[in-house]
């Protein structure tokens, strides 16, 4: 059995994530677009954060490196991390009067759902190299960068900071592509810090569209699966997952195989949040030493668990939880909706 990845089993923390910290506020009317929304409730959110989350829930020794205001939304991320046993050594507060990020969610639908960003002056970006926790990067055997913390500076060099810690002590690097428009200047912009960032790394994640968006600037490429992959295997990359909505996801490995999974029916509330959960359930996979194919299909089903729900954080499962909902489905208890 292949798993392409190699863990040092001797690392006293399994995973640390570092970027975005915010506040997502999910609509509760249902069904409504924004404009007739009265009410919300609110979950902490942020792509690096619901991954951290989720692998925290299947089990896994978590930390943060991140940035929050100064003000009660700020506390309330920092102990809701606290809450779910991810170390906050490294969460530090910013004091020159940045704000918490908010992302009002609308849901007009299961397929019809989107996101309002207010990403002005605030505190996650603020992050600077100098606060980046070498000690912490050190003891993990897996660090999971985001692309919106590479939207602007400071943020942008405590990433590459921290990359250079993880290459230093030899620990995995996963970059999770999480494309945002918002706070990017242009999309070369994006596409070179996209690009620098991603040699770097050893498993790859993205959407279809994510990955177009980094080769914009490839007069190669050609919206080929499989030429964007073998691109990054010429770097550090040994695993990259593209991935296609409904249509499903598949993981490219440097031995020129392709690995598909099984998908799995849910009674679908919203879309996002689904990504995050695969991205969490994918990474437990690896970390347990199953092969590819059965990492994606748990991270399927995690990812089903997490969009039957209102909410991301929240709703991130556990292992058993995982298991159980896959039982149910091959026993055809659980249909799509």
């Amino acid at each position: 059995m292949k798993t392409y990845i190699t863990f040092d089993a001797s690392k006293e923390m399994d995973f640390v994530a570092i970027g975005r910290l915010c506040i997502d506020l999910n609509a509760n009317e249902i069904n409504r677009p924004m404009e007739e929304t009265s009410t919300f409730t609110k979950y902490v959110g942020g792509s690096p954060a619901n991954i951290c989350i989720g692998m925290s829930r299947l089990g896994c020794k978590t930390g943060f490196i991140g940035k929050v205001a100064n003000d009660q939304m700020g506390r309330f991320i920092t102990r809701y991390l606290e809450d779910n046993n991810i170390e906050t050594s490294s969460v530090v507060t910013d004091f020159t009067g940045a704000v918490t990020g908010l992302a009002f969610t609308e849901i007009k639908s299961p397929a019809d759902c989107s996101i309002l960003m207010y990403r002005d002056n605030v505190a996650d970006l603020k992050l600077a190299p100098g606060e980046v926790s070498e000690e912490l990067i050190a003891r993990s055997k897996m660090l999971l960068i985001s692309g919106t913390a590479l939207a602007q500076s400071p943020s942008r060099e405590a990433v590459f900071q921290a990359l250079d810690y993880a290459k230093k002590h030899e620990v995995v690097v996963v970059f999770d592509l999480d494309y945002r428009p918002y706070t990017w200047i242009s999309d070369t912009e994006t596409a070179v810090y996209y690009n620098l960032a991603a040699e770097k790394c050893d498993i790859i994640i993205g959407t279809r569209e994510e990955f177009d968006m980094m080769e914009q600037l490839d007069r190669q490429a050609n919206g080929d699966d499989r030429i964007t992959a073998s691109k990054w295997f010429n770097y550090s990359a040994q695993i990259v997952i593209i991935k296609h909505g409904k249509q499903g996801s598949i993981a490219y490995t440097q031995d020129g195989a392709d690995h598909h999974a099984v998908s799995y029916p849910a009674k679908v509330v919203k879309t996002f949040g689904a990504g995050d959960s695969y991205a969490a359930g994918f990474l437990y996979g690896l970390m347990q030493g199953w092969e590819i194919s059965r990492s994606m299909a748990f991270a399927s089903a995690a990812a089903s668990i997490v969009i039957s729900s209102h909410s991301c954080s929240d709703a991130m499962p556990t292992a058993t939880q995982v298991h159980d909902y896959i039982a149910k489905c091959d026993r055809g208890e659980i249909t799509a909706s």
